[in-house]
């Protein structure tokens, strides 16, 4: 039996965020350049979107180039955004076929404007689709995006548009990039990395991490169904008792 059936559609998360890792550690260990890994990488990301598409998810975030990526060799960065660009181009048919959204969180204007173009591109042609979003983190930094939202609240406080006073969880939620997106309920990482590596810091508050040692490019539907059916054998408490949840 696969792990498929055993899914129980009517507890599916709602968002899964997923940090994607280990595409340079999977071309080293085929003796390839860590490009070749990233190039894999994109028919996971075509996989478990599908996946989660069909299941039922209604948000997948990918985590797919952080702020601290800019620090890595120049050929490689250069490489990703070519590769962004291409693959942009080419799935957004998959996604309009598939009736799944794109949105973006990050500062994107930092993005080259070839990047950022077809990014643009890809939300405007697919924003009317309803079956899911796929939210890609580009350029992302969850340290920097509360930075801004509190810039923002600050500077509405100062102009009076705010009593400070009336700042709550919501209000600051709605400040941030994730606006209008449900927190996830599961965040999973690849590669056996065990950090949050700065993704998502305030809406992962009270998500289930799922750790697995795949690389990336080796996460495919059957590992996605495994992480889901794990999410799905644990107790959500929010800081209750287990006698509290199941009364």
């Amino acid at each position: 039996m696969d792990s498929k059936s055993l899914i129980n559609t009517e507890r599916l998360p709602k968002h899964i965020a997923i940090i994607m890792d280990g595409n340079g550690r999977w071309a080293k260990q085929h003796g390839k350049h860590r490009v070749f890994g990233h190039r894999n990488g994109v028919q996971s990301v075509r996989e478990c979107t599908e996946a989660a598409a069909e299941l039922g998810v209604e948000y997948l975030t990918l985590y797919a180039f952080s702020t601290e990526n800019w620090n890595r060799p120049a050929l490689e960065v250069n490489a990703l955004m070519t590769l962004l660009v291409e693959t942009l181009g080419k799935e957004v048919d998959t996604l309009m076929k598939n009736n799944i959204r794109l949105k973006a969180i990050g500062d994107l204007s930092k993005l080259p404007k070839r990047t950022h173009k077809a990014l643009l591109d890809g939300i405007e042609k697919t924003k009317d689709n309803q079956r899911m979003t796929l939210v890609l983190a580009l350029n992302y930094s969850g340290k920097w995006e509360i930075l801004e939202a509190a810039k923002q609240l600050a500077k509405d406080s100062k102009s009076g548009k705010l009593n400070p006073d009336d700042i709550d969880e919501e209000m600051f939620s709605n400040a941030l990039t994730t606006a209008g997106i449900p927190d996830p309920e599961l965040l999973i990482r690849t590669s056996g990395e065990t950090r949050l590596s700065n993704f998502l810091l305030w809406q992962l508050a009270y998500s289930e991490f799922y750790f697995t040692a795949e690389f990336w490019p080796d996460f495919k539907k059957e590992s996605l169904y495994k992480a889901i059916l794990d999410y799905q054998n644990r107790e959500r408490r929010f800081g209750k008792t287990s006698e509290q949840i199941i009364n």
